[in-house]
């Protein structure tokens, strides 16, 4: 049975093996998790390298071609191959237990899988996958340099990221037009920020996205009148989690309410 890769789905196969065991062999069982789930395994080229580890694995693909595929050639996988969207998924309901998430995720939902993930943190200890490079790139990166943005923050403020590899573009089918990066995700030991968390959202999104300017203009609007600090002379690229707290705790002190977003 022949899968054909579809556009509209962000599916590029991976076609060598000894990277599909390499992301596979990137899970290190962090946070004693005994499921993994893989998203978008296709035809499996990583699926069957998942399957030699000692986990119980799931498969979340909502191409119909790739789920037939896969019924076809891993058995003892049918029961847990699920043909449903994974960003629809409540993973505390699904799985009572913590699970790893893991996958040559479709690079046009790659983002989303990132917010998906963190809205169920304390259920995903750890998280394997390759992204487009700039977005793993994204996620990776330190404070000061341009790819650290609003994913680099939400992120690390809730797991540390390793950037583990690059893919060329020619080990896939059909070949993307740009190369790719595995990062690795593991849950920190932070369960409470400090300060409201959907306020520091807020203010980290704020000040993305106006990143050229500095906090004092970016931010204004939330800050309490005539507020000053030296921080806010800074632009956003400068800032660590531990200052976007801060920063948050200062603009928790706005008289107007603030709406969620």
């Amino acid at each position: 049975m022949y899968v054909k890769p579809k556009k509209h789905l962000g599916q590029h196969f991976l076609k060598n093996t000894a990277i599909a065991q390499q992301i596979a062999q990137g899970l290190s069982g962090h946070g004693g998790y005994t499921t993994i789930i893989e998203i978008g395994p296709g035809t499996g080229a990583l699926t069957q390298h998942l399957l030699a580890l000692p986990y119980e694995v799931w498969a979340s693909e909502i191409d119909i071609e790739s789920v037939a595929y896969l019924h076809q050639h891993y058995h003892a996988l049918r029961p847990r191959i699920l043909g449903e969207d994974f960003l629809k998924m409540n993973l505390k309901e699904k799985w009572t237990s913590p699970l790893a998430v893991v996958g040559n995720f479709p690079y046009n939902i790659s983002s989303q899988i990132l917010f998906h993930v963190l809205d169920f943190k304390d259920h995903v200890p750890e998280l394997v996958g390759m992204f487009q490079k700039e977005v793993a790139m994204r996620v990776s990166n330190p404070p000061g340099g341009k790819e650290y943005g609003i994913l680099s923050v939400l992120i690390q403020a809730w797991y540390e990221v390793e950037y583990l590899f690059t893919v060329h573009e020619d080990e896939f089918i059909p070949p993307p037009k740009v190369k790719s990066g595995v990062i690795r995700m593991k849950r920190n030991g932070v369960h409470d920020l400090g300060c409201d968390e959907a306020m520091f959202k807020k203010v980290v999104k704020t000040a993305f996205n106006q990143r050229r300017k500095t906090l004092r203009n970016s931010i204004k609007s939330l800050l309490p009148l005539g507020f000053e600090n030296d921080l806010l002379q800074l632009r956003p690229e400068q800032l660590s989690v531990a200052q976007f707290v801060q920063l948050t705790l200062w603009c928790s002190d706005h008289p107007t309410p603030i709406k969620n977003g």
